[in-house]
């Protein structure tokens, strides 16, 4: 994520563009992407059998409590789905193959890092348990991170180096020098905090002869970006001669980041700037290429969410230019994190990437397993109705009953077409599918996991989708479920109701003798 070279640029720095902070009794807004990465990365979790969840979890209440300990009151922002621009396509992709690789490596037992699929929903889950306020936005976060945190004036914790060009007004705390386990008390007192570092834009911008910060984002586009990664601008960099400065051991490492920040240090703001970039370009791709920097440039601009409105009042209107008229209902599950991304992503673009996990490479991807469940995903939100008054949603030529899901073949990606499965016309209307009863919703998740509802009746609530899933799971695997599979997914779904029944007497016992004959008779 970010700006190529920028962190490491400014970390090798740290004494001229960092402060010390003591952070205690104050807000913060946390990039919840970059901290349950960090948290699952630095914590010597096991990457390579699915998911060391358990661990995790105690990971992410340990991280929370020390925050709560120093009266640290955190909000939590998650990334959504793409935008409906779709313009970090290319990124996405060539971080899938970048992913695929170091899953590979996993595999044949080298190093690498790969988040286990379910990441995400248990570090959600540990929010909602710690009662850690959160919101998911409806595309990339960094923007309605910053727009908040200036409202409420107080820090940003993430691991992103866009943060180093956002104007913050209380400043930026990297997640590699935030020392949440490094708890000090304050001298004479029992008040606690927490170390951590701040980066200062005024200091970066001063260290390059107080250099106009609103020249910052014309850096970022030209440094290279999420965004953009034009040739052309390699062409205006080749022909361009970038002051390096100051002689530095590590000035080569950082030739890119130091020649274009002495560079436009010369410029009073950033028309001047750009008008000097464009005037070593070809002149028939000067418009095109004006066009899509300024456009690049304005993703360092206030976003036109408030997510202040959602922790206030639990709803806050998205950005039109997003919003293809999506029914209130699939909106506020999205902010509330209660729809994966995977939803969005398939509701706006038609389009969904499968994420990589650690597996035998040389094997069909395991989202195989799952595909007639997605197909009955999509022909559920193919019949969403079109938006009159959204410009970018009508632009869209019309969506025919199909999807295209970017998927691992072997140790590369490929896009596959996957035809939605056609639904009764009382699910034709995705706006009132949430007034079916709740025995007709229940009927076609029986139907499409091809489980009758009788033969669930013996099992409690609490193990109903669990079984139900397991029974889908040893019908369509392709190679066949072995008792001590049943056994370990057995044992694994009857940790969590007798440790509760440990715990809290007088809850329900369930027989796993029961439970073992309702697999096996699937088996």
């Amino acid at each position: 994520m970010g700006i190529r070279g920028l962190m490491s640029f400014v970390e090798d720095h740290i004494n001229e563009f960092f402060t010390d902070l003591k952070l205690r009794d104050t807000k913060i807004i946390i990039d919840g992407y970059s901290l349950f990465h960090r948290l699952c990365f630095s914590s010597n979790l096991e990457l390579r059998y699915g998911g060391d969840y358990d661990s995790f979890t105690d990971v992410v209440e340990k991280f929370f409590e020390s925050l709560f300990a120093c009266k640290i009151c955190p909000y939590v922002v998650l990334d959504g789905g793409c935008d409906i621009s779709d313009k970090k396509l290319n990124t996405l992709k060539d971080r899938a193959r970048e992913k695929i690789q170091m899953a590979h490596s996993l595999s044949v037992g080298g190093g690498g890092y790969v988040c286990p699929l379910l990441i995400r929903e248990v570090f959600i889950q540990v929010l909602i348990k710690l009662r850690v306020r959160f919101v998911q936005c409806f595309s990339e976060a960094d923007r309605d991170i910053m727009t908040l945190a200036n409202h409420w004036n107080c820090p940003v914790l993430s691991s992103d180096s866009d943060f180093c060009i956002f104007d913050l007004k209380s400043g930026f705390c990297p997640l590699n020098s935030f020392q949440w386990r490094n708890m000090n008390t304050i001298k004479g007192t029992r008040d606690c905090y927490i170390p951590a570092k701040c980066f200062s834009l005024d200091a970066l911008c001063c260290h390059f002869g107080n250099m106009n910060k609103v020249l910052l984002p014309l850096f970022a586009v030209l440094c290279g970006n999420d965004h953009v990664n034009l040739p052309v601008v390699e062409t205006f960099l080749s022909k361009v001669c970038l002051p390096l400065g100051a002689p530095s051991s590590k000035g080569r490492r950082h030739h890119r980041v130091l020649g274009l920040l002495n560079w436009l240090s010369r410029f009073a703001d950033p028309t001047e700037a750009l008008d000097n970039v464009l005037k070593h370009l070809p002149r028939k791709s000067r418009g095109t290429v004006k066009k899509l920097l300024c456009g690049s440039m304005g993703e360092y601009l206030k976003s036109q969410g408030r997510l202040q409105d959602f922790f206030r009042h639990g709803a806050y209107a998205c950005p039109d230019t997003w919003n293809p008229g999506l029914p209130p209902w699939v909106l506020a599950a999205l902010a509330r994190g209660q729809l994966s991304p995977f939803i969005s992503d398939a509701l706006v673009l038609r389009r969904t990437i499968l994420h990589t996990q650690v597996e035998n490479m040389q094997r069909p991807n395991a989202h195989r397993i799952s595909l007639p469940i997605r197909q009955v995903i999509y022909g559920l939100l193919v019949n969403t109705p079109p938006h009159p008054g959204n410009v970018a949603w009508d632009a869209l030529p019309p969506q025919p009953p199909a999807f295209s899901e970017v998927e691992r073949i072997n140790k590369n990606i490929e896009t596959s077409i996957v035809d939605a499965v056609e639904l009764p016309k009382d699910h034709s209307d995705l706006s009132k599918l949430t007034e079916l009863s709740l025995a007709r919703r229940q009927i076609l998740l029986l139907e499409t996991l091809k489980v009758k509802q009788g033969i669930l009746d013996p099992i409690p609530a609490a193990l109903k989708l669990p079984i139900a899933v397991s029974c889908y799971w040893v019908q369509h695997t392709e190679a066949k479920a072995k008792l001590h599979h049943l056994q370990a997914l057995l044992l694994g779904m009857l940790m969590g109701p007798l440790h509760a029944m440990i715990n809290s007497p007088g809850m329900w016992t369930p027989h796993p003798g029961r439970l073992s004959a309702l697999l096996l008779a699937h088996w």
